[in-house]
């Protein structure tokens, strides 16, 4: 169990990110476990034939047996919206101690054993980082900044202002009682309990001690995790909510609109934008969940904020929309 100690003015400095940088290195996680991760199938089959021209042995090796990574290739964000050259380049600058140190924990905590070309450079820590930071730029390149990134920023950034929302009307207890299941929050303490025998034999006791605590949403963990020697400033990365849509679009299933009486009065248009605004999205992410253009998406989203069944925010420079009270009762949702 990690325990993360918060005083009144660590709760003030606790703040929101999404890394481009940690989404790479963990959604190679999808390829070793497809059916934990299903959303993610078919857009990995769409970059496969692109994938198997990069440097596939390290980028293989970079997760561990259940799915440990070393901490320094997801270095807590600086900011809320890092860019992923930004990122990469703080991965490329990590001291060649901390490199080695961190690539041994990882596998010394998963209980397996390097693979041969972590065997080969770990006592080369220079070399290994420079490998690391091009395979890395040349996987980002090649297979996710083209569309994928885009979709799944959308995502994150919903995510992110669902947690405001939740901490303005429920307050810090609110906030990270639901973020995960494996977080809870009980006098000014923090708990993180993951179940698996070797998180919990490297769990620890950490004082934020004004240092901030950052939490992160990703797509591709399976429960709240943080870093494994907890040297640096401490982070929380935690399942996104809504994650499961980035499989949306990609097959069609989801294009259908609702029939029934909302359609018959709103239109069918308009009713299946309500019913998938239960959570917060951007136009862009819509147009491409329902296979049509942003503008015929944006003068739904117009008419329905007109109407009142919508409330629109700005998160950094997106528009997310997400169903108003009135929405909900109309859509038979909840708030």
């Amino acid at each position: 169990m990690f325990e993360f100690r918060l005083g009144v003015d660590d709760l003030a400095t606790t703040w929101f990110a999404h890394s481009p940088l940690q989404e790479t290195v963990l959604s190679l996680r999808a390829r070793r476990s497809a059916a934990r991760y299903p959303e993610q199938q078919a857009w990995i089959a769409g970059w496969q034939s692109r994938y198997e021209t990069l440097d596939t042995e390290l980028l293989e090796s970079l997760i561990a047996p259940v799915g440990f990574v070393p901490d320094f290739l997801t270095p807590r964000p600086v900011g809320p919206r890092p860019d992923f050259s930004t990122e990469l380049g703080r991965l490329a600058r990590t001291p060649a101690e901390v490199v080695r140190a961190d690539v041994i924990a990882a596998y010394r905590s998963d209980g397996g054993v390097l693979p041969p070309v972590l065997a080969r450079l770990v006592d080369d820590p220079a070399a290994l980082t420079a490998r690391v930071a091009e395979a890395l730029e040349a996987y980002w390149t090649r297979c996710l900044a083209p569309v994928w990134w885009p979709r799944a920023r959308s995502v994150l950034e919903a995510d992110i202002a669902h947690r405001g929302r939740m901490l303005s009307e429920r307050g810090a207890e609110g906030l990270f009682a639901g973020l995960d299941d494996r977080l809870s929050w009980q006098a000014g303490v923090l708990r993180l309990d993951d179940p698996h025998p070797a998180v919990r034999a490297v769990g620890a006791s950490v004082d934020v001690a004004g240092r901030g605590l950052v939490l992160i949403p990703t797509l591709f963990g399976l429960g709240a995790q943080t870093d494994i020697t907890q040297v640096g400033p401490p982070l929380i990365c935690y399942p996104a909510r809504g994650r499961a849509t980035m499989g949306e679009g990609l097959t069609g299933a989801h294009r259908g609109a609702p029939g029934g009486p909302l359609a018959a009065l709103i239109g069918a248009p308009r009713a299946r934008l309500l019913a998938l605004l239960e959570t917060p999205a951007s136009t862009t992410e819509l147009a491409h969940r329902l296979g049509v253009t942003p503008g015929a998406v944006s003068r739904h989203l117009g008419a329905l904020t007109a109407a009142g069944l919508l409330d629109r925010s700005r998160y950094g420079r997106s528009v997310l929309y997400r169903r108003s009270r009135l929405g909900d009762e109309l859509a038979g949702g909840r708030s």
